[in-house]
């Protein structure tokens, strides 16, 4: 469901008239936080090359990490849906986490009680100034949408997810879908 106000947990998909934003072209941002203050969130779909264990050597595990976002790409960032295994989550909503206890996260990856599908790792994260984001709005670089998946959007596939939104909300939407993500290659 397409929504016009943002809140903590919804979806912002961006528009395909953003195309050139090295940053937001084709992504899907899972809002964290929202609030008159700002807002912070995290670029699902724009995985990196890197896995956890190139970040740190002592998790051994070869989870993919995302680019959350332009914003502090020195620090590491996750979301999850195992709260009752990390201490000090915070829940954004619908089941879905942020943050915690990253030495106990280490540790349950390390005894393979995390699962890859638990929990999506990020360099920096998206966020945006009081007002920022409702100006950005209202020049149509994003549509708001609820997050229907809950805790499962953790698991989505990633190379599909914008296409497959875009063909969800059809008309003009659906004839973006297709186009190559760089029109200059066409």
């Amino acid at each position: 469901m397409v929504t016009t106000k943002p809140k903590k947990g919804n979806l912002l998909i961006a528009e395909p008239a953003i195309i050139g934003d090295v940053s937001f072209n084709r992504s899907i941002v899972l809002l964290a936080d929202h609030s008159q203050e700002g807002s912070i969130g995290f670029i699902l779909n724009k995985p990196l090359d890197y896995t956890i264990n190139d970040l740190i050597p002592e998790v051994e595990a070869s989870f993919k990490v995302y680019n959350g976002g332009p914003v502090e790409q020195d620090n590491l960032y996750f979301i999850h849906k195992i709260p009752q295994l990390i201490p000090n989550s915070i829940e954004i909503s619908l089941g879905v986490y942020w943050g915690g206890d990253f030495t106990k996260v280490a540790e349950l990856i390390k005894d393979n009680t995390i699962k890859e599908n638990d929990i999506r790792f990020f360099l920096g994260y998206s966020g945006w100034e009081s007002r920022q984001l409702e100006d950005e709005l209202k020049a149509s670089s994003w549509v708001v949408t609820e997050n229907i998946y809950k805790k499962d959007i953790i698991e989505k596939d990633y190379e599909s997810f914008w296409k497959e939104k875009m063909l969800e909300f059809g008309g003009e939407y659906s004839i973006w879908s297709n186009a190559p993500e760089n029109p200059s290659y066409n």
